[in-house]
């Protein structure tokens, strides 16, 4: 067995050695470490592995933008084309290089490039960032968490263009709180999008019965879509693991559909549409309709409508699946349905509205009707799923209430159900899907949200171009422009319609935003007044091992967010009650921009104070995706890796002897002289090794491998190491109690009043309604304990 020790300074209050507690078993530490961290970068598939992942991304990736031709083309012209045919030629080129330049060269080839190791999304991209920069709002990280095999980040030199980036965005708090409200705008409008897109997916596909039966009503229409979105909503708490496996067939027959109908429709109608390839009929287009054409665009964009998608649910497929699936499938068959529907409209132009549906050869209408509910619901499925998992990732980063999060699979680990929030979802799509009755409106405020999360992704990824990948300032520069030009222009278009449903998104966004940043501004404050008033570690050792109360067997928990430090809930508790357990353990549970943290690499355990005061610290640490779910392990695991520190400390200790296994690594000297201090003066005599600040990462072999003549010293080692586990142990077999604060926070009374409004009101309620600590670390009621303070902020 090959271990890694770390020994850190808390350079403020504590004393003591910190262990990174990683087990690599059977290689050498760097060749392991090497090797892990290869595990997370994308692998060179065979090609029949990589077109059946490229088939199964289809049913996950690609459902939302498969289903846009059966609304864009009626939100477009929604009073019909009363002028030229020429309009439609010149919109179905505005389709065309729309969808080349947003999906396809933006998205497909390079976004999904910026993945956080196959996690995509907005907050993947924060966390990228995080790593890169201290931008981190929440100051809790440490510089073990750097060494995770998970932390993976590049290096630039000090005077790069990067590093003056770098330094340029870590110098004000203004611009990380600017970078933090700009991912939240991103992350509240995808939430908008899991609202908009089952209500415009569905109701348009429903919308189809109507051809077939005129005499139907739009009433009727909306009651089956409604009927639809509760089952579909209703489902969620089973998981997709079950159906999932119909989800690519289904896409992928709907593309075959809606390609093949193009082809029929192009030759039948009017072939005469593909010249629309040609850039000039953008320019005809505009030039003809004027303000008209430019408002139109609104309907436009709801041919990229899902890209989005594509970058949230990038999870569970290597990009190289992704890129063959657009280019092989999505992005033909996608141009072949706009074409054909565009050859079918100049030949029919008061058939607008239910273009796709009037397109469709009479004989298989029925079918293709059926194919395209499915596919509706497909798309549905993927967006609510990339709304849960965003959720999740917000959750985990601080910017959102506590949720229950639901594993609904036991294979994929990020399939996940949230309850309430699917709950909030449901009763706004169907307010949105009855409250407007008609797609233009729905479109409208579908168009709003889209294309600010496509501005927001561009702003992180100019960022991640300067600090991750270090690109040249010239192809940032092209990016940027190609990007803000077709970006930018859809933005203005879509203001124009901020009255005819555009308000929607924001008025949902906003919601969602005040609730986020209020979240996260009280839980800064929170820690930041933790920081300040935790104990002097001074006083702890003034009290003496007994720690100046009467120690109960048995071992306390005491639950903290802070990783260094004793907390003030500790003096608070000791200074009302008169007795304390033998054994106490600072637990802290944090996240970190990392997407996981391997099991073996999740604890860090320290020593606080001296051995005979029996105090640790415990730091448990997830990932955005981890979840810290109903786990009887975690208890077990804790244990696991306290009895692990205390066997390696005794062995460091042992063979202090020894060059290769100081307990002070690098700094021990051939000679047994003894450590000196600044001034040359021997200081190992009078040196403590529980309370060490030395930083130093040292080897500690099995003691299999560590030569049979022992010192005496080593014995003794060896017998305290006995006696401490046979005491913990005891202490665990009397029985654990989990001490959480029950906290109330309170804004000062010289506090400005938006200050009292968020702390004292939104941020209340928000801590009332949300899940209490103990139901998320599943701690049991008869062995909790609440310590009631208040926190003035």
């Amino acid at each position: 067995m090959d271990s890694r020790v770390e020994i850190d300074e808390d350079t403020e209050n504590d004393k003591g050695s910190m262990w990174v507690l990683d087990q690599k078993l059977d290689q050498p530490m760097d060749e392991e470490a090497g090797r892990l961290k290869n595990m997370y970068r994308e692998k060179k598939f065979s090609a029949l592995l990589l077109l059946r992942l490229a088939f199964q991304s289809l049913g996950v990736v690609y459902g939302d933008l498969g289903t846009s031709p059966l609304y864009v083309f009626y939100n477009t012209f929604p009073s019909g084309v009363v002028d030229d045919p020429e309009d439609v030629v010149g919109a179905l080129s505005l389709i065309i290089y729309s969808l080349t330049l947003i999906p396809l060269l933006k998205y497909v080839f390079v976004v999904c490039r910026a993945n956080d190791n196959g996690q995509g999304g907005t907050f993947a991209l924060y966390s990228l960032l995080c790593r890169h920069a201290k931008i981190n709002t929440i100051p809790n990280q440490h510089r073990t968490d750097e060494e995770l095999t998970t932390y993976v980040r590049s290096t630039f030199h000090e005077r790069s263009f990067a590093a003056k980036t770098k330094r340029w965005l870590e110098r004000y708090a203004l611009r990380k709180n600017a970078l933090l409200i700009l991912v939240l705008v991103g992350t509240c409008m995808v939430i908008g999008d899991g609202i908009l897109t089952p209500a415009i997916s569905v109701l348009s596909a429903v919308g189809g019965i109507q051809v077939e039966h005129p005499q139907l009503s739009n009433e009727v229409v909306v009651i089956i879509a409604v009927i639809i979105l509760v089952g579909l909503f209703s489902m969620q708490h089973y998981g997709t693991d079950r159906v999932g496996w119909l989800f690519a067939p289904i896409v992928l027959l709907w593309f075959l559909l809606i390609g093949g109908i193009g082809i029929y429709n192009i030759r039948k109608y009017e072939s005469s549409v593909l010249k629309a390839f040609s850039p000039v009929h953008i320019f005809r287009y505009f030039k003809r309709r004027g303000k008209d054409g430019w408002t139109s665009l609104g309907g436009i964009l709801l041919s990229i409508t899902g890209t989005e998608a594509l970058f949230a649910d990038l999870s569970h497929f290597p990009v190289s699946a992704i890129q063959v699936a657009f280019t092989v499938v999505v992005f033909p068959c996608l141009l072949l349905a706009y074409a054909g529907q565009a050859a079918f409209i100049m030949n029919n132009k008061t058939n607008v509205v239910d273009a796709f549906y009037r397109s469709i050869p009479e004989s298989i209408y029925w079918p293709v009707f059926l194919v395209a509910t499915a596919a509706a619901i497909v798309a549905s499925q993927a967006t609510i799923s990339a709304t849960f998992s965003i959720i999740k990732q917000a959750l985990a980063l601080g910017c959102f209430p506590r949720v229950k999060v639901v594993h609904t699979s036991k294979k994929f680990l990020g399939q996940i159900y949230v309850p309430d929030i699917n709950w909030i979802l449901m009763i706004l799509c169907i307010a949105v899907t009855a409250g407007f009755k008609n797609q233009s409106q729905i479109g409208n405020a579908y168009g709003t949200a889209v294309v600010i999360v496509m501005l927001v992704t561009t702003f992180l990824m100019i960022l991640i171009m300067l600090l991750v990948w270090r690109c040249h300032w010239i192809l940032v520069l092209i990016f940027t422009a190609l990007s803000l030009l077709v970006e930018c222009t859809y933005l203005f278009a879509v203001l124009f319609k901020v009255d005819q449903g555009g308000w929607v998104p924001l008025v949902i966004a906003a919601a969602f935003l005040l609730v986020m940043y209020v979240w996260h501004y009280g839980t800064v404050k929170r820690y930041e007044f933790e920081m300040h008033s935790k104990v002097s570690m001074a006083w702890v050792l003034g009290l003496g091992p007994s720690l100046g109360l009467v120690r109960v067997p048995g071992i306390g928990l005491v639950y903290t967010e802070l990783a260094s430090g004793v907390p003030h809930i500790f003096s608070h508790f000791i200074t009302n009650l008169p007795a304390i357990h033998s054994v106490v353990i600072f637990v802290c549970v944090k996240y970190l921009p990392v997407y996981t943290v391997p099991e073996d690499e999740r604890f860090l355990v320290k020593r606080i104070g001296p051995k005979n005061f029996h105090m640790f610290r415990c730091v448990a640490r997830y990932g955005y995706k981890d979840l810290h779910k109903k786990d009887d392990d975690f208890e077990k695991k804790l244990f696991d890796s306290l009895f692990l520190f205390v066997r390696l400390e005794s062995m460091m200790e042992g063979c202090s002897d020894s060059d290769e296994y100081s307990l002070y690594g690098q700094l021990t000297q051939q000679s047994r002289d003894g450590l000196l201090d600044n001034n040359g003066n021997s200081i190992s005599s009078n040196l403590d090794p529980t309370i060490s600040s030395v930083d130093s990462i040292v080897p500690v072999k099995s003691p299999l491998n560590v030569n049979n003549t022992v010192s005496s010293s080593g014995q003794g080692s060896a017998q305290t190491e006995i006696d401490e586990l046979e005491f913990l142990n005891s202490c665990r077999d009397a029985g654990v109690v989990h001490i959480l604060g029950n906290t109330v926070v309170r804004a000062r009374r010289d506090s400005k009043f938006y200050r009292k409004i968020a702390i004292n009101y939104i941020y209340a309620f928000l801590r009332k309604i949300c899940r209490e600590n103990s139901v998320i670390f599943n701690v049991p009621h008869e062995s909790l304990l609440n310590v009631g303070q208040v926190f003035f902020v």
